[in-house]
């Protein structure tokens, strides 16, 4: 059974009477059949400048027609409840929100009295009826789906005491639990917004520690009321009032209309509040960390997001029983992503430094032992390798590689601006070498655009450029290349010179 069929029917088994908190409803309708019906607008924030390719991706997998924000990175797009699982297999997306209501053109006041006024009393105008059973079912679904790991871990655990699994079974188990449990990730890769402030509500009286210990003790005999907080993203220069401001009198609103409680870090419910110049909507979170945190366990200084990865590779068009190599790969968060979803290809993870390799390896026996896990059974594997090279000197056949796709150094963090001006051309001449003349495609990122434009020059009859996508990486404004193997075959220089060429 596939993950999204499986996901889909664990979210059609959850009973909403399961979850005695107390979320207001209009009335007693709020049962599982008819949530099932309800139509939702769901918010996503993906990598800026692949809101395209996730538009793309929902289109072909949920059959919606997205609607991009002019605040970048970030789509929305309408579904039913049924499909809120597939929502969550997502690959292009990091984080989810049920939207309350959008306003596409807000008349902020030009006082800050007034404007501030509007957010109190724009609460109570809202429509949380629907969106609450939707982030209700949505927790229920993330409770049972975690309730599901763990007896899988249970009972993959008693296999092994019982002598049905091996000692490598054991070892890989252990090491895939550990890895579980670490909570120390490595977040390079952000994706912040130009000119934007973001705000988190505590709320007017926060609580003692004591009074905390005494609420834990009583949830199990009392109904437990829900905890929340307000976080606004704004952008825009032309607001008489700041994030903090808006989130503190909108949460305050918020907590008079539900009588919920205010806290910042135990919280049940996140309310959005973004804001975009005259553009506003409110939602309701349905992710409690970005969705790209799925593959990599074992990270390096420059580990890319699994989303971005999943962005270039889908640029390239990936069609089945391709080569896709990438020559730097790093920690393999583009390989092991490319494996993942494009199964049926092969793809191969180089880099050369050892430690870079290792660390690849281990992600990738983390991801079959996640595998195994789950399944109960010993996994097939997956179409990958992780090898030790020089990129500049790749021990592949010529014409062999239908894509190639990686990061290449920055030259902040990894290598240096000035090694990049004898780097970018060797290794463009190496990949044109490794790429099938007139199919061959290669996807590369890179931040020091200068010098990859002047090694791309010397390129030409090997590579053309197709597309550019402009995207922030870490706050760097950094560029995704597709290029396209010309037709011409590669000619080794000591065949230029008259010598016979090597036997690749």
């Amino acid at each position: 059974m596939s993950d999204i069929q499986e996901a889909t029917d664990q979210l059609l088994d959850v009973n909403l009477h399961d979850n005695q908190r107390s979320v207001p409803v209009t009335e007693e309708s709020g049962t599982k059949d008819e949530s099932e019906h309800l139509h939702i607008t769901i918010g996503a924030t993906v990598p800026t400048g692949f809101e395209q390719t996730a538009a793309d991706e929902i289109r072909e997998k949920l059959g919606s027609s997205c609607k991009i924000s002019k605040d970048r990175g970030k789509i929305y797009f309408d579904i039913s409840v049924e499909s809120l699982a597939q929502v969550h297999c997502l690959r292009s997306v990091d984080n989810l929100f049920v939207v309350v209501e959008e306003f596409k053109d807000f008349q902020f006041k030009k006082t800050k009295e007034d404007a501030l006024k509007d957010f109190e009393d724009l609460a109570g105008k809202l429509p949380w009826s629907d969106p609450l059973k939707v982030w209700e079912i949505n927790t229920c679904f993330k409770k049972k789906k975690t309730k599901c790991k763990k007896m899988n871990l249970n009972s993959n655990k008693e296999k092994i005491v019982n002598g049905q699994g091996d000692k490598l079974d054991e070892r890989v188990d252990r090491r895939f639990i550990d890895n579980a449990l670490d909570s120390r990730i490595l977040d390079y890769y952000e994706n912040p917004a130009i000119k934007e402030e973001v705000s988190t509500l505590v709320g007017d009286d926060l609580e003692s520690s004591k009074d905390e210990t005494d609420e834990h003790s009583k949830e199990e005999t009392e109904p437990q009321v829900l905890k929340f907080r307000v976080t606004c993203n704004r952008a825009g220069e032309k607001h008489c009032f700041t994030s903090n401001e808006a989130a503190r009198d909108f949460g305050g609103a918020v907590q008079n209309h539900f009588k919920w409680k205010a806290d910042m870090t135990n919280f049940d419910v996140e309310v959005l509040l973004n804001i975009h110049d005259n553009e506003m909507v409110v939602g309701i979170a349905l992710t409690e960390e970005s969705l790209h945190r799925r593959n990599i366990t074992h990270f390096g200084p420059t580990t890319l997001r699994s989303t971005l990865a999943y962005g270039m590779l889908r640029l390239c068009a990936p069609q089945s029983t391709d080569i896709i190599v990438d020559p730097m790969c790093g920690t393999g968060a583009i390989p092991i992503e490319g494996a993942t979803e494009w199964s049926n290809c092969y793809h191969i993870a180089g880099d050369n430094s050892p430690l870079a390799v290792k660390r690849a390896a281990n992600n990738i026996s983390s991801l079959l032992t996640k595998s195994q896990v789950k399944e109960g059974k010993p996994s097939w594997g997956l179409p990958i390798d992780a090898v030790q090279w020089d990129s500049c000197n790749l021990p592949l056949r010529t014409g062999s590689v239908d894509i190639i796709v990686t990061d290449m150094p920055f030259g902040k963090r990894m290598g240096s601006k000035k090694r990049n001006w004898n780097l970018y051309p060797a290794c463009l001449r190496e990949m044109s070498r490794v790429c099938r003349p007139g199919t061959g495609r290669a996807v590369l990122l890179t931040q020091d655009k200068k010098c990859f434009a002047k090694a791309l020059s010397g390129m030409g009859h090997v590579w053309r450029k197709m597309h550019t996508v402009w995207v922030n990486v870490g706050g760097l404004h950094a560029a995704v290349y597709l290029l396209k193997r010309t037709p011409q075959a590669f000619v080794h220089c000591s065949e230029q010179d008259g010598q016979r060429g090597t036997p690749w």
